[in-house]
């Protein structure tokens, strides 16, 4: 026990990430600044067992002899992949919808637009409303909010009767129009609550209150089918966390990388579909800044999926909308591209012969062949053994044992098929899963007007490290940063973001002088619906911040470009700035300005921060320049760019100090993760302890 406390002093600030594969546990002392990491398996089948394991162990860790320790928890903060992994599998909730009539159809019919127009095998995305369960009622609004045809309320009735005889468990309300006067949909919403008490209910003006039918329709609905789920996962995690004694108020992380309460998640779980990865990219923000890098792209790969983002400037690009395997969905969010590429990601031969690796994952249970569970498909982290570029004995520091004789024993059966030794093949699998993180990263840099030679790569995830220098010489980039506690960013994040909030408007307006007034009219009640939730959320006076963009357009142009708007009243001078700041994001996303075209804007926006204390970085302890202190001995490594086996120099990375340089081959090992430095790259560990690799 620490002394000079009482036991129920609560200074430690605790951020829990859940991931496919493992648990990771960041804990933050604010009274002494102490800050420690811990990391336990996931436990897919109830994601709260591995959770409460995790703090329980890691509380026990920072605060030994105290039966209940975690009642020493002032904060707590958690992300998870629940709400992804049932959009994914389509393990969501029976959902009924109420729509305009004429409308049943529109979820199957979406838009004209395909993702991939010339892939005649591809297959549609899973509907999540059965037909049979898509009920219609008279009633149309104008698009001014005008009322054409007044609400059917049998015809709402009697549909939501129906729904409750077919089992539905949650309803989604979407009516044409909607968001210009919510009147009808609230009358339906409160119609479909008498009739099914017991449902998750969400009509589309509370979840996204803007225009496009069909993207507001998927929202209502991906928010419906996922909200039983989430619910359930909140009401098994939050008495564990009782039971260890726990009484701070939980958060949980949204895509767009702020916290809210566990009430507010479990009403809004679309807006949770990122929030496991969002928290590593405000992670990535403070130790950027810290570091003095502004221009990165974060590189977060875990067991199961990488998830990459760019940030420019020092801060991370932030999408209204997004799809999110293969649901369009209508809520802020960090602009996150992820592809299934993790150290749990199955190499297998194609119909055609090629070698292929992911998206299809061996998760946790029973994970790589290495970990000895009874896999025999190979993985990445196995061909990672077999090359030697993992310790071929144990992980997390001597917790996790691992057998490299299985691991050879996949990857020569893989071999043997594809005509290539054993570590040919291991090579292979790394080669491919490369091209795959490559070709994701083109995805928010090239393919939108950025050079990603201009930005440092920040890699993380526990598997982050092992494969950043593969991945920045795919894409020509010279310098890389490996952060303290890679394996953990996400947790850590979790620790350094803000309460956040965001509310909308869509009002098709031309950008002129003359409706500076009704843009202020616009953004004033969104402003106050902030205040409000800022209060609910018992954010103090000084602890709150507002920051209002609106989107903006060429005229008959189908997408939009988010713009800051200028501190204080909306006037003539600050609608010039907002049309400059157009054009700006115009010439930079596209390449060109359409000068002749008129300017419109199309939906204001408002959001709401609650700031909070974060976990402090502290600073590297400084050293000799010479790392021979650090070094454990060697390991036989295979590096490609040598094309043999090498005996390869380890580091423990908690024995290295700010000052320390050296150049590859070398391993760089830790609990959460390994840092590959291959030859021809030499590494210094700067003022904050993170490893700055550069070609040498």
């Amino acid at each position: 026990m620490q002394t000079g406390r009482t036991q129920t002093e609560r200074t430690w600030r605790v951020g829990v990430d859940s991931g496919g594969t493992f648990t990771d546990v960041c804990l933050f002392d604010e009274a002494t600044g102490r800050t420690e990491v811990w990391k336990v398996s996931s436990t897919p089948s109830d994601p709260s067992e591995g959770i409460a394991a995790g703090v329980a162990e890691g509380m026990a860790r920072v605060v030994p002899g105290e039966d209940k320790a975690a009642a020493r928890i002032a904060y707590f903060g958690h992300g998870t992949t629940v709400a992804t992994n049932a959009l994914i599998t389509h393990r969501g909730a029976l959902v009924g919808l109420v729509t305009s009539e004429g409308f049943r159809d529109l979820l199957e019919i979406g838009r004209q637009k395909r993702p991939s127009l010339y892939d005649l095998f591809e297959d549609k995305p899973h509907t999540l409303v059965a037909r049979r369960l898509r009920k219609e009622a008279a009633e149309r609004l104008r698009h001014d909010g005008t009322v054409e045809t007044p609400l059917d309320e049998t015809a709402v009735r009697r549909a939501a009767r129906e729904l409750a005889e077919a089992g539905c468990q949650a309803v989604a309300i979407c009516f044409l129009y909607s968001f210009v006067d919510p009147t009808h949909e609230a009358r339906a919403r409160a119609i479909v609550a008498e009739e099914l008490p017991d449902a998750f209910i969400c009509a589309s003006h509370e979840i996204a209150p803007e225009f496009r039918e069909f993207e507001r329709l998927s929202t209502a609905v991906v928010n419906a089918y996922l909200g039983p789920i989430m619910k359930r996962y909140i009401d098994r995690l939050t008495p564990r966390l009782e039971a260890l004694g726990m009484a701070a108020p939980p958060h949980l992380t949204q895509s767009n990388g702020g916290v809210v309460s566990f009430e507010a998640a479990s009403r809004t779980p679309v807006r949770a579909v990122l929030s496991g990865p969002s928290t590593g990219v405000v992670a990535a923000e403070a130790i950027g800044r810290e570091a003095g890098f502004s221009n990165l792209i974060t590189f977060d790969m875990g067991g199961t999926s990488t998830d990459v983002a760019l940030m420019q400037g020092g801060q991370p690009k932030l999408a209204s909308e997004a799809i999110v395997h293969g649901y369009p969905i209508k809520a802020p969010m960090l602009d996150i591209h992820t592809v299934g590429a993790g150290g749990g990601s199955i190499a297998y031969i194609d119909s055609g012969g090629l070698l292929k690796v992911g998206p299809q994952s061996a998760g946790a249970d029973p994970g790589p062949v290495c970990y000895d569970r009874g896999a025999t498909a190979p993985t990445v982290t196995d061909a990672n053994v077999v090359l030697g570029t993992l310790n071929p004995t144990h992980l997390l520091a001597g917790r996790m044992p691992i057998r490299r004789d299985l691991a050879e024993e996949a990857i020569a059966g893989l071999g043997a098929a594809l005509g290539l030794s054993t570590m040919e093949t291991a090579e292979g699998i790394l080669a491919v899963v490369t091209a795959n993180m490559a070709r994701a990263i083109r995805t928010i840099s090239v393919q939108r007007g950025h050079d990603p030679r201009d930005y440092a790569l920040m890699a993380f995830g526990g598997a982050g490290p092992l494969h950043a220098a593969r991945l920045a010489e795919a894409l020509d980039m010279s310098r890389i940063i490996i952060p303290p506690s890679p394996g953990i960013m996400c947790a850590i994040g979790l620790l350094l973001t803000d309460l956040r909030a965001d509310f909308a408007a869509t009002r098709l307006m031309p950008a002129e002088p003359a409706n500076a007034d009704a843009a202020e009219a616009t953004l004033a009640p969104l402003v106050e619906e902030a205040e409000s939730w800022l209060a609910a959320e018992h954010v103090a006076p000084d602890a709150r911040r507002l920051s209002r963009t609106v989107d903006m357009r060429y005229r008959g142009q189908n997408y939009e470009l988010a713009v800051r708007v200028p501190e204080g009243p909306v006037t003539a001078a600050a609608i010039d700035a907002l049309v400059k700041g157009f054009e700006d994001a115009h010439k930079q996303r596209y390449g060109f300005l359409a000068e002749e075209e008129a300017v419109e804007f199309v939906t204001f926006r408002v959001e709401a921060f609650g700031v909070v204390r974060k976990a402090e970085f502290p600073r590297a302890a400084p050293g000799e320049p010479d790392p021979a202190p650090a070094a454990t001995g060697t390991r036989q490594t295979y590096f490609a760019g040598v094309g043999e086996v090498v005996a390869t120099p380890v580091y423990a990375r908690e024995k290295l100090r700010a000052g320390m340089t050296f150049e590859g081959p070398a391993i760089v090992e830790q609990m959460d993760t390994t840092t590959i430095v291959p030859p021809g790259t030499r590494l210094t560990v700067d003022a904050m302890g993170n490893l700055i690799m550069e070609a040498s």
